[in-house]
């Protein structure tokens, strides 16, 4: 059986690794990023896939060296603002999330702006993961529901899994089917950790700024020749 890709998550590692083979600064590498990011975007769009969700700055990534987060939200800010136009042309939805809140106001109103001139758009969702971590999350989630049975209007026994996940980051966006990690690290690092509970694996050596829409299409095949079950047996689907 053929599986369905309706939302694919991507941890994009490897920007640093490839400036610093070339013998460049990191921000040159997350600079050529962008341009993978773009290709992504659109191959995307073009293969129907309804949300991408990219690990664009985790809440762990504000402990690396303040020149390079500096250079990190100024790029962000110049990718949204050079990439805005391209987006709601091709009908794509930018969305956010993570805690917004840490972010430069520069770099917060440039989203608020991209996300403002493309919310009507019915294409491929795209969410940034900015400042995000996905601890903080669940956590985040717990104190809500914390907050809404000290008030009474939600006992602990009526607590279920969709009560959960509806205090969660982007409750409308369905789990992620197939989360793909690149520059060879084997680990999920804080990301949608509710969410991927049963999201396919899948870990490229490519570096992020090398990463073009054949890996993808490679990823995309893996995926769709995999069994999932979520616990049942092979007759029960």
């Amino acid at each position: 059986m053929t599986q369905t890709l309706r939302h694919l998550a991507i941890i994009m590692d490897g920007n640093g690794r490839w400036a610093k083979a070339k013998g460049w600064d990191r921000t040159a590498g997350h600079r050529a990023g962008t341009d993978a990011t773009r290709r992504i975007v659109r191959a995307c769009g073009e293969r129907k896939i309804e949300h991408l969700t990219l690990y664009t700055f985790s809440s762990e990534n504000w402990g690396r060296p303040p020149i390079e987060v500096r250079a990190l939200m100024s790029l962000l800010v110049e990718m949204v603002e050079r990439e805005v136009d391209d987006l709601h042309a091709n009908n794509v939805r930018l969305r956010t999330i993570g805690d917004l809140s840490k972010l430069p106001d520069s770099t917060r109103e440039a989203l608020e702006v991209g996300m403002e001139k493309t919310s009507g758009n019915t294409g491929l969702q795209l969410h940034l993961a900015l400042s995000y971590g996905g601890r903080a999350e669940i956590l985040e989630g717990v104190r809500r529901l914390a907050r809404a049975a000290q008030t009474g209007r939600v006992s602990p026994e009526e607590i279920t899994d969709e009560m959960f996940r509806r205090h969660l980051d982007a409750p409308d966006v369905p789990d992620p089917d197939l989360m793909i990690r690149t520059a060879g690290d084997h680990r999920i690092s804080n990301f949608l950790l509710w969410q991927a509970a049963y999201a396919e694996l899948w870990f490229t050596d490519v570096l992020w700024p090398d990463f073009d829409v054949q890996h993808l299409d490679e990823a995309i095949a893996h995926y769709r020749g995999r069994q999932r079950r979520f616990g049942k047996v092979l007759d029960q689907l």
